[in-house]
């Protein structure tokens, strides 16, 4: 891997260093360096694990816990069988830790959108829409209504803030749904309280 290569790099280098030749020195002593070591090796760790993924097994853990659950009924029942069908029946591990096993092996991380509508006029302006998933963190933008027009509009967008990273909204921009609900004629308050 990487490591050997720069132990190469290294040996050739040190043939440099002994004929005094300009800047190998000091190249020579940054890739001897602990940190760029440490680096390098956390690299190759990486890598190996990307190489060798976990794969899942089933992508309907959640069913397949069921069928398990179904088919304890029909064993004799022992103690230890009980204790397995009320782990697997517990809604901790069906709703939490199942479903977010199934979430993932299903690749299934984004929001979906509602389908564009057929009916868009020609004449109409063009729309974005714009999904952004919010984890207790604020937005990043300010709305304001327009004095003019009474739209409302995105006043600002906040260096750095879930608005700003994703590079989505602009400050001008007007509003026209919100998760799903229009924004028509509300006040720019009740349009916090939807986002």
């Amino acid at each position: 891997g990487i490591s050997h290569v720069l132990t190469l790099v290294l040996q050739e280098l040190s043939l440099l260093c002994k004929r005094d030749v300009n800047g190998v020195g000091m190249l020579y002593d940054l890739l001897r360096s602990r940190w760029l070591q440490a680096l390098l090796k956390i690299y190759e760790c990486l890598q190996h694990y990307l190489g060798k993924r976990p794969v899942p097994v089933t992508l309907q853990a959640r069913a397949l816990t069921r069928e398990v659950v179904e088919l304890l009924h029909e064993v004799p029942q022992s103690g230890e069988i009980k204790e397995l069908r009320r782990l697997l029946r517990a809604p901790h591990l069906k709703a939490a830790l199942l479903s977010a096993h199934d979430t993932v092996a299903q690749k299934d991380f984004e929001p979906t959108l509602p389908p564009l509508p057929d009916n868009i006029p020609e004449n109409e302006e063009a729309m974005r829409i714009v999904c952004l998933v919010k984890n207790n963190q604020p937005l990043g933008a300010t709305i304001k209504r327009h004095e003019i027009t009474g739209d409302i509009t995105v006043a600002r967008v906040i260096h750095g803030g879930l608005a700003d990273r994703s590079g989505l909204l602009y400050a001008g921009d007007k509003l026209v749904e919100v998760n799903g609900v229009p924004v028509e004629g509300l006040e720019p308050e009740q349009v916090i309280n939807i986002l």
